[in-house]
């Protein structure tokens, strides 16, 4: 991550965060230089957040009237038309703030009439994206997602007034807050904040992207979907400005037959590519934004319900979804209307302009932290049976800010990774000595001289002997 700014930091050695295991690491091998702890510009990142400019936003999204698919595409001040070159428009804005620094551009598709018990009529479904494209790794990506269309009661009506301030005004307002503040800075890999169309009627902008990505050998890092991410006040009562849910699916719903054989024996059950993902912003939030409480929730969407990261899931990306954590119903595909005393739609005055700011500096700092990390390393296997140690090995990272691997571990039983060793960046295997394989599962990550990590990676398979 490379700014103009001047940005003052303060630097920490991971050596705190690794005194337990250092003995028996610095037996095994020659001392390592350790990353920073922190890296300092990610707080300057939180910080630079406008909660009055995402608040800005959502009214004017949410004052279009109506977003909903089959709403008027032709009117300049009402509808999912109006909508989409709203934010055509912001996005080349922001763009043009930082010297063409994002590509944007539209992604169309044709959802025929029919195609779906949705589908009432023919209807041109359109994602805005805006791409910063990486400094190093151009063809890798990390995405931010919002939904701009909205709904009423009757998801097909493109007429009654459904203004979506919180579903999904607020996560598209983050999308557009991430770009301004993340388009100061220059990154190794590739970033792409998007608009997608459709959700209410079938994920229809999702899938279509999903499969663009893949037409295109896109390699996505992750997709944060960030879907209603506005709302304190749940219709259980609670008020909670402090909370937000992570939804993650735990492993690939593209695995083989042979890779599912192979989770019984060896485990994996919640550790797919998805749920490390979680475990990253889980991470991330607790480091930088100690002041949050991230919920790893262990399923793809709430119960029987789906979200726009489910079609990059369906297409064997990692992709998850960041909401708020107490949700009112009575604002959510409703009319807006009075009823024994119950005022339900989904208006502007439910959104939180504080707490939505506070969700999207959780996703700007995913975001930049996945990009400035080096990237992931490939091929982790792991041996160890019937053996007092546990040995894994995977191919090398190239990248020139690579400082080194993490050798991560836990309980079966733990949500979060527990216990790391530091290697250096010419170490591509590792024996853990004491170190039983049966009591805990296992990963890798890289990390950067700055102290940014990638995702965990889960072995996928024996170590070659």
């Amino acid at each position: 991550m490379t700014t103009t700014r001047t940005v003052s930091i303060f630097v920490l050695t991971s050596a705190l965060i690794l005194l337990a295991s250092a003995p028996p690491l610095l037996a095994q091998q020659e001392r390592v230089d350790a990353p920073a702890l922190v890296d300092a510009r990610m707080y300057a990142l939180v910080d630079a957040v406008d909660a009055d400019r995402i608040m800005g936003d959502v009214r004017i999204l949410a004052g279009f009237g109506t977003r909903n698919t089959f709403s008027d595409t032709l009117s300049s001040t009402r509808g999912i038309g109006a909508a989409r070159r709203w934010i055509e428009a912001e996005f080349r804005g922001i763009s043009a703030a930082c010297n063409g620094c994002l590509e944007v551009s539209t992604q169309r598709t044709l959802i025929e009439e029919g195609s779906s018990s949705r589908a009432v009529r023919d209807v041109e479904v359109v994602n805005v994206l805006a791409i910063q494209r990486g400094t190093r790794y151009p063809n890798s990506y990390v995405i931010m997602a919002g939904d701009i269309d909205s709904r009423a009661s009757d998801g097909s009506d493109g007429v009654t007034d459904a203004p979506g301030a919180n579903d999904n005004a607020s996560g598209m307002a983050g999308v557009i807050e991430a770009a301004r503040v993340l388009s100061d800075y220059d990154f190794p890999t590739s970033i792409i904040y998007v608009g997608l169309s459709g959700e209410e009627q079938g994920l229809w902008g999702g899938t279509h992207m999903a499969g663009v990505a893949g037409d295109r050998d896109w390699h996505i890092v992750g997709v944060l979907n960030n879907d209603m991410i506005g709302n304190i006040e749940g219709v259980d009562g609670v008020i909670d400005n402090r909370s937000f849910r992570i939804f993650s699916e735990p492993t690939p719903v593209t695995e083989t037959e042979q890779e599912r054989r192979r989770r019984r024996f060896e485990g994996g059950e919640v550790d797919g590519v998805s749920r490390q993902l979680a475990r990253y912003v889980h991470r991330i939030t607790q480091l930088y934004m100690p002041e949050m409480n991230p919920m790893l929730i262990y399923r793809l969407d709430r119960f029987g319900r789906g979200g726009h990261h489910r079609p990059f899931n369906d297409a064997g990306f990692a992709g998850i979804r960041i909401m708020e954590t107490h949700e009112n119903y009575t604002r959510q595909h409703q009319d807006i209307r009075a009823e024994n005393g119950i005022a339900y739609g989904d208006v502007v005055e439910g959104v939180n302009a504080d707490y939505a700011a506070k969700l999207t500096a959780v996703n700007i700092l995913t975001l930049a932290g996945l990009a400035t990390a080096p990237p992931a390393p490939d091929q982790v296997r792991i041996g160890g049976a019937v053996q007092p140690s546990t040995t894994l090995q995977w191919d090398a990272v190239s990248d020139p800010d690579l400082a080194g691997y993490l050798v991560y571990w836990r309980d079966t039983t733990a949500p979060q990774w527990q216990h790391m060793r530091l290697v250096g960046p010419d170490v591509t295997s590792y024996t853990l000595e004491g170190i039983v394989i049966d009591n805990f599962l296992f990963g890798v990550a890289s990390v950067g001289k700055d102290g940014n990590q990638s995702v965990v990676v889960f072995p996928s398979g024996r170590l070659r002997r």
